[in-house]
């Protein structure tokens, strides 16, 4: 073999493994790009689902306080109410009877009113002005849902799109089609 064969070869191997590696390095770049881009649309997504539970407990604590106000109207609205309950678990908060349905939050429907939420509006005296007042909260937590699907990723959009949907039918049940 001839002498100045050698420095060659090793200035071809130095050279590759220096483009290995900066192939390498653009990889891993590209890589936390993508990783951060993943990052900020789970954390946009957590938001998205925190905010879709606290409207859900809102609406839930609304029909809590419709049927303790109307018990008259109980076997009417407790088979929605079971249906807004699983939304508020659906999105990742509790819905147990005792509390406000928020996630974490496990205080009395008091002192929910007393906190000021969207949700916490007084009940109608009037039955039927009861039903009207929250078959207008279904709607405006179901259009709220449908203005989400624009930020939202593919798999929470169908949950906001199914639950949005099911709001709809609700309010439609609640004023018997008016």
């Amino acid at each position: 073999m001839p002498i100045d064969s050698r420095p060659r070869r090793r200035s071809l191997l130095a050279a590759g493994t220096a483009g290995a590696a900066l192939l390498l390095t653009g990889c891993s770049g590209s890589g936390g790009t993508r990783r951060a881009a993943e990052h900020e649309l789970s954390s946009r997504a957590e938001g998205l689902r925190r905010h879709a539970a606290r409207d859900s407990a809102d609406l839930l604590a609304r029909y809590d306080r419709t049927i303790a106000a109307h018990p008259g109207l109980a076997g009417r609205l407790e088979p929605l109410r079971a249906d807004v309950a699983r939304h508020v678990k659906a999105f990742g908060g509790t819905a147990d009877r005792g509390g406000t349905g928020r996630p974490g939050a496990s205080a009395s429907p008091g002192a929910a009113r007393d906190a000021g939420t969207p949700g916490d509006a007084e009940v109608p005296g009037d039955a039927r002005r009861a039903l009207a007042a929250l078959a207008a909260a279904e709607r405006a937590t179901a259009g709220a849902r449908t203005r989400a699907l624009l930020d939202a990723p593919p798999e929470l959009a169908r949950l906001l799109a199914s639950v949005a949907a099911a709001g709809a039918v609700h309010a439609y049940l609640l004023t018997d089609g008016e």
